[in-house]
């Protein structure tokens, strides 16, 4: 490119001394994360990949269970065949004993802190403790033994137990061994658990959610060796995959769900619900198409009324479950249970539902088409759902996961009205809780170290399938202005989202675990890399580390490795740092280019001599009309009075066009162009680096918006100048106008400023206890009397 140095810049506005480039300033943003992860090696590649000798151990699981519904009990057995595939010779193994964390003297609760607001403390708030004291929770172990039947050493220690082998278990070999166990379900209102009952009053019948009910294999890999972190509540599973086959055994007149496919439904399910069951086999691809309801609301009703007299009768659901990291069910005389079967990627899956009569109409409506729609959704950005089913059951458990099985909230008033958060809120929590299925049960993270690697990828994709679902549903937990509120507070009430699952403050979990991860996956999508490099790279994470454990470094490198965009530093500030994002535009200097035509710049400099020269004094002596020396006397004036020193003279003309025969045409239409030079001066107060989006607003009325990558602030990460040409003058400019960077002030991002006014409301104070906002549903239904419909009541 040819030198430009003949280009002259003339201050329109600003002293053009201000548009210098910073000094630098010392930056280590842009430089590569280097230590803060691990070394590659052979079992994890410098790629993201998993390495040549990977390797995850399995264990294999054959569990009978019964469920007292008198006593609300569990009473069961397994055998467990472990499979050690490190190169390691194990002399032990440990094993999680969840139902544990329900003892008064577990750390999860002896470590707990809390307050008594003397004001104002929830009821909530003081039954959790409460709930224990004085009840007999916890695993019971009554035996553990070989395969030969001889007993074998064990020490339980709080929530894990340590099983001694009688010689170490050498790599490439399995062992097999049995435990009994029995234990008290706990109330899972009292208790805020992921598992447990709820007792209806009105009719006197329970829903059980089961889930972390059985003794099951810590992890060891090659990362932690054993992953044996006490269970405290707040962290949740590290787990491995296997086969499952579980005998359950409940009363005679129950629903029961579970991980995996029903292998004995001719036994458990009477000819016309069999029927029904095969009627929906290939429904699911329509719009509009509905639920099969296998057990209906008026058989779950009457079952309801005459539990009495099957109280002793008994039968034995099986299922299996192959290549899963854990097993759930869910049991109730109350479930209506409707289903699906969709084509997803190319299969045939079912998504089925079970909930009590309390859940419609809302359930019936929409719980299995949502399972049907997310499994479809997350499918197509990650891999298709390799499982048979995926089931959302509605119980006590607001929102928890499991393979092929989820326990969801929401539930309608007593009338079968709902508010429009009732409604958002079931759509959320069935969408979140079956994607879960991909982010930790096939993308298996490990939960109890690194909560946002399955909440907050679950997060991002629950909010796109949110949006996937109804163009206008409020998926506010993608979008970066959500995660303001929490970046805007002291950096001493936050800590980086690598941190420790058990370590994040309690009241800040959602958003450090859920919502800032989720947010920056959004912003790397819609704005550092590109829709088309992000969506590519983040199948590509799936797809390679399906059915294996991944690390945060491997997700880390996956990205960059498929997109071929450095993002160490977005990694840096947004996943090991809490600094926040908060650009300023602090100024900006108007520049024109001069094409030195002595036309031009001659006309300029006598209408810009004018300007100057209408001073107030000069205005004010020229109304008193009092004429000059010189204005009186014509012999006082002479050449100079005389002389236009802006008339464009024959030696002006000529040495312009002397000028021009030096240009090239390029540099000729650049320098008669009259194009607008402006320099933006950007401060970088929050310390993150963000790309700075600028939109121009000309004063013809149009718009226009540039985009510079984050890596312009490489150099110096305190402050820059940008220089911008435009062919038309601006009259405003404003950084981050469709607030996609989370800035957390925007009150400085428009130049010149712009006064924002500051609103108030007027408001009578309400009453606490409105649940999910308003309910005009329920008005209108009390001004019309109409009863509510009711999916899924009658026969199918």
């Amino acid at each position: 490119m040819r030198n430009l140095g003949w280009l002259l810049l003339v201050a329109v506005s600003v002293d053009c001394a201000n548009a210098q480039t910073p000094s630098q300033h010392a930056n280590t943003r842009f430089e590569q994360l280097g230590t803060m992860m691990p070394t590659p090696n052979t079992y994890r590649s410098a790629s993201g990949a998993p390495g040549k000798d990977y390797y995850q151990n399995r264990a294999n699981y054959d569990i009978k269970v019964e469920l007292d519904d008198q006593k609300q009990h569990i009473t069961a057995s397994e055998t467990i065949t472990y499979q050690n595939n490190s190169p390691d010779a194990l002399p032990f193994l440990w094993l999680q004993l969840d139902q544990n964390l329900f003892k008064p003297d577990a750390t999860g609760n002896t470590a707990r802190t809390g307050n008594i607001n003397p004001e104002r403390t929830s009821l909530g708030q003081l039954s959790t403790g409460a709930a224990l004291e004085g009840k007999d929770y916890g695993h019971k172990i009554t035996a553990v033994r070989d395969v030969a039947g001889k007993p074998l050493r064990y020490t339980i220690n709080q929530t894990m137990m340590r099983i001694d082998l009688a010689q170490p278990l050498a790599p490439g070999k399995s062992v097999t061994f049995a435990i009994d166990w029995n234990f008290n379900i706990v109330d899972a209102n009292a208790t805020r658990s992921r598992s447990g009952y709820e007792f209806f009053p009105k009719d006197g019948n329970y829903i059980y959610e089961m889930a972390q009910w059985f003794p099951r294999l810590c992890s060891y890999n090659d990362v932690n060796g054993w992953q044996n972190k006490q269970f405290l509540g707040q962290g949740e599973f590290t787990l491995i995959f296997g086969n499952y086959k579980v005998a359950i055994t409940a009363p005679a007149d129950h629903v029961v769900g579970a991980t995996g496919e029903l292998q004995n439904p001719n036994q458990v399910l009477s000819s016309t619900q069999l029927s029904r069951w095969n009627s929906a086999k290939g429904k699911g691809d329509k719009p509009g198409e509905n639920p099969v309801v296998i057990v209906t609301q008026a058989e779950a009703e009457a079952a309801e009324k005459n539990k009495a007299g099957v109280v002793t009768a008994k039968k034995t659901w099986v299922y299996k479950a192959d290549n899963v990291r854990d097993f759930a069910f869910a049991s109730s005389r109350k479930f209506i249970w409707d289903a699906l079967n969709p084509n997803v990627e190319g299969k045939r899956v079912w998504a089925m539902s079970l909930y009590p009569k309390e859940g419609n109409p809302l359930w019936g409506q929409y719980s299995t088409r949502l399972v049907a729609h997310t499994l479809r959704s997350y499918s197509r950005r990650t891999i298709a759902y390799p499982y048979p089913v995926a089931y959302s059951v509605h119980g006590p458990i607001g929102g928890m996961e499991y393979p092929m099985m989820s326990f969801n909230g929401a539930r309608p008033e007593e009338d079968g009205t709902y508010s429009q958060g009732t409604k958002n809120f079931l759509i959320l929590v069935v969408i979140h809780e079956v994607g879960h299925n991909f982010f930790p049960m096939i993308v298996n993270s490990d939960e109890r170290q690194w909560s946002w690697m399955d909440e907050g990828l679950n997060s991002f994709l629950e909010g796109l399938a949110c949006l996937e679902w109804d163009a206008e549903f409020p998926a506010r937990g993608i979008e970066p202005q959500s995660i303001v509120p929490y970046m805007q507070l002291d950096s001493s009430k936050q800590v980086p989202i690598m941190s420790s699952s058990d370590n994040i403050l309690p009241n800040t979990f959602g958003p450090n675990a859920y919502s800032k991860p989720a947010t920056g996956l959004n912003i790397l999508r819609e704005t550092i890399m590109g829709r088309d490099l992000f969506d590519y790279a983040f199948k590509e994470y799936a797809r390679r580390w399906a059915f294996k454990s991944p690390e945060p470094a491997d997700f880390f490198r996956t990205m960059e490795d498929a997109s071929g965009v450095d993002l160490d530093w977005f990694w840096k500030g947004w996943f090991y740092g809490v600094q926040p994002v908060d650009q300023a535009l602090v100024k900006v200097d108007w520049f024109q280019a001069s094409s030195q035509n002595p036309e031009v710049t001659k006309a300029a400099a006598r209408a810009e001599a004018l300007r100057k020269a209408g001073t107030i004094s000069k205005q004010r002596d020229a109304a008193t009309k009092n004429e000059s020396v010189v204005a009186q006397d014509s012999t006082m004036a002479d050449f100079y009075n005389r002389y236009d020193q802006y008339a464009v003279t024959d030696a002006d003309k000529k040495k312009y066009q002397d000028y021009l025969t030096t240009l090239s045409d390029d540099e000729r239409k650049m320098a008669e162009s009259g194009m607008n030079f402006y320099t933006l001066s950007v401060k970088n107060k929050g310390g993150l680096p963000m790309p700075i989006i600028v939109r121009m607003e000309f004063e013809d009325g149009t718009d226009s918006v540039a985009r510079f990558p984050a890596e312009i602030w490489r150099f110096n990460d305190v402050s820059i100048n940008k220089v911008i040409a435009t062919n038309k003058k601006v009259k405003q400019w404003t950084l981050d106008p469709f607030f996609e960077i989370a800035d957390i002030d925007t009150a400085d991002n428009s130049f010149p400023p712009v006064s924002k006014p500051s609103r108030f409301q007027l408001y009578k104070q309400q009453q606490r206890g409105a649940g999910q906002g308003p309910n005009p549903m329920q008005q209108q239904r009390q001004t019309n009397k109409q009863p509510p419909a009711v999916q899924g009541s009658g026969k199918n």
